[in-house]
C-alpha cells in the first residue's frame, strides 16, 4: 500500500535511510548514531514538506519512502535557518568528521542553472523486501503528481540499480560530475 506520510512514520523512515544508505548497500555499520543519516536526508523533508512524503507499507510495516521539496533553493535556505543550526551543535565538527557531519556543517548548494529547469528534488529508498514489486515507481509517481515543473535527483555513479530505476521512470542524465544528476521535466 502507498500512502501519505504520518508523523509516527518518522522513525521507520530514518531506519530505511540508514539501511539503504551507502549507495544502497546499507550504512548502519558506518555510524555510531543511527539517527544521523535520517537527520540529514529525511528529517527536514518530513518537517518542512510533509505533503511531499509518501510511504510504502506492507504486512511487515513501512518498507520504503519517496520524499521531495518543490523548491530546492528555498528548501536549502530554510534548512540553513531552521534545521542545520541545532544539528551543528549536536554533531560538532571534529578533527576527522564523517561525511554526514560534514554535510550538516557545509551542506552543498544546488547549481542555480540546474534549478531553472529542475527546481524540485527528491529521494526514494526501498528496503530489499519491497524491491521489484512496483512500490518504487508508485511512490515516485505519487510525489511527481504534486510537483509542477522539473525535478532532479542525485545518484552515486556506482549505484547502477538506482540509475536504472530512475531512468526507467523517465529521468535522464543531465550532469555527471561528482554524482550523477538525473532530471525529469514535468
Amino acid at each position: 500500500m502507498i500512502r501519505a506520510y504520518r508523523l509516527p512514520d518518522l522513525d521507520a523512515l530514518y531506519d530505511i535511510c540508514l539501511d539503504t544508505g551507502n549507495g544502497g548497500l546499507g550504512a548502519r555499520h558506518l555510524f555510531e548514531d543511527p539517527k544521523l543519516m535520517g537527520h540529514a536526508f529525511v528529517g527536514p523533508y518530513a518537517a518542512f514538506e510533509p505533503d511531499l512524503v509518501f510511504v510504502a507499507e506492507d504486512d511487515e510495516g513501512i518498507a520504503g519512502y519517496a520524499l521531495a521539496t518543490a523548491d530546492t533553493e528555498a528548501f536549502e535556505d530554510r534548512c540553513d535557518r531552521d534545521w542545520w543550526p541545532d544539528l551543528r551543535v549536536r554533531y560538532p565538527l571534529t578533527k576527522d568528521p564523517n561525511r554526514i557531519v560534514q554535510h550538516i556543517h557545509h551542506p552543498p548548494r544546488v547549481d542555480p542553472f540546474l534549478v531553472r529547469d529542475y527546481p524540485a528534488h527528491m529521494h526514494a529508498n526501498l528496503l530489499p523486501r519491497a524491491k521489484g514489486k512496483g512500490f518504487g515507481g508508485t511512490l515516485v509517481r505519487s510525489v511527481l503528481e504534486r510537483l509542477e515543473k522539473g525535478v532532479h535527483i542525485h545518484v552515486r555513479h556506482h549505484n547502477t540499480h538506482a540509475i536504472g530505476f530512475w531512468e526507467h521512470l523517465g529521468f535522464r542524465v543531465i550532469d555527471s560530475a561528482d554524482k550523477l544528476v538525473l532530471g525529469l521535466r514535468l
